[in-house]
């Protein structure tokens, strides 16, 4: 359990909350593991499949206070709302900022500021942990590249441009992807981002982190009451979670790449993990897709400080802490949205 932005993230799955005059209680095996009043509070977001007491759902809902419940995969459930919803509030807020586009580039573009920052330097860690191993040059003339954009990104107020810089700057960071790759390349060669369907094994376990990532990101942003349908940078279109997709390019370096690059360092896959369609799609096995996600949850319940907090938190709660924030901005709390910048 742990308390951040006056929020109580509830990330062991055996607590059960109940309400005690006015303190939220978690129990464990019926015994009381920690109190916390709840005056103090704006919001709960649980983990636990045990659940909560209708008295503390009931208190929570009179006082306006977020309580929501994820699966301990961090998969959304269902959120508690009294009779006046603040949520509504928010909403609106946020479908009148992704229809003006100044609004939209400026939140746009502090988190694919994010993401080329970290692009950055998830090159400059491989560059400093393996410099005998890599191209040492050629990464730090892709660094030097994306460095020099940030300014550029910081400052753009049309979308049309913002995303044009996204694009060059992410061509550049997967030019040398195949740099990253330090064991097993013959069997992980990297020739260039391809989706829609992955064509080679490297594609395949990017498209499904990516993946696994948008859905945690959409998670984070329906449990703090935004519409994860409606983005920034990421327009409007059917079945499609935009701000999902926007929330998560701060992350895809630092989180899935990062990730992708240690399953494939430390031969965690091989050959045989992989399936070759009759198109030429590449997927993962059955097997190979357990693994995958086993190693996954354990990702993300190693822990980081976050660089806005100063906290130390879950790699798992990074997206619903980065949630909290964007609808703190949304609700003017904050005078801009602090992106997630690791390092």
């Amino acid at each position: 359990m742990r308390r951040l932005l006056n929020t109580l993230f509830v990330t062991s799955e055996d607590i059960y909350l109940s309400l005690d005059g006015e303190n939220v209680v978690a129990n464990r095996d019926k015994a009381e593991a920690a109190r916390y009043p709840l005056h103090t509070l704006s919001g709960i977001l649980t983990f636990s499949y045990a659940g909560a007491s209708p008295a503390l759902m009931g208190a929570c809902a009179e006082r306006g206070i977020s309580l929501c419940f994820c699966t301990p995969r961090g998969k959304f459930l269902a959120r508690v709302s009294g009779e006046a919803n603040g949520n509504v509030l928010l909403r609106r807020t946020q479908y009148r900022i992704a229809d003006d586009p100044v609004q939209s580039c400026r939140i746009a573009g502090t988190m694919v500021f994010g993401k080329i920052y970290n692009a950055r330097w998830c090159i400059e860690r491989t560059k400093r942990d393996h410099a005998l191993r890599v191209d040492v040059k050629r990464l730090s003339e892709t660094c030097a590249q994306l460095k020099a954009m940030l300014p550029q990104i910081a400052s753009a107020t049309e979308l049309e441009r913002l995303r044009g810089m996204e694009g060059v700057g992410a061509a550049a960071y997967f030019s040398v992807f195949d740099q990253l790759i330090l064991g097993n390349r013959e069997e992980f060669a990297f020739q260039g981002r391809n989706r829609r369907p992955p064509l080679d094994p490297v594609n395949a376990l990017l498209s499904f982190a990516y993946s696994l990532l948008s859905h945690d990101c959409a998670a984070a942003l329906e449990s703090v009451g935004l519409d994860s349908y409606v983005g920034f940078l990421h327009r409007d279109r059917p079945g499609r979670s935009s701000l999902a997709l926007d929330l998560m390019e701060e992350f895809r370096p630092c989180i899935a790449d990062r990730f992708v690059l240690t399953c494939i360092n430390n031969r965690i896959f091989s050959k045989p993990d992989f399936v070759h369609g009759e198109s030429g799609a590449v997927s993962l096995t059955e097997d190979a897709r357990r693994v995958f996600l086993r190693r996954w949850q354990e990702r993300k319940k190693e822990t980081l400080t976050h660089p806005f907090l100063g906290e130390k938190i879950p790699w798992g709660l990074a997206p619903y802490v980065q949630a909290l924030l964007l609808a703190r901005h949304l609700r003017g709390d904050l005078e801009e949205y602090p992106p997630f910048l690791w390092k």
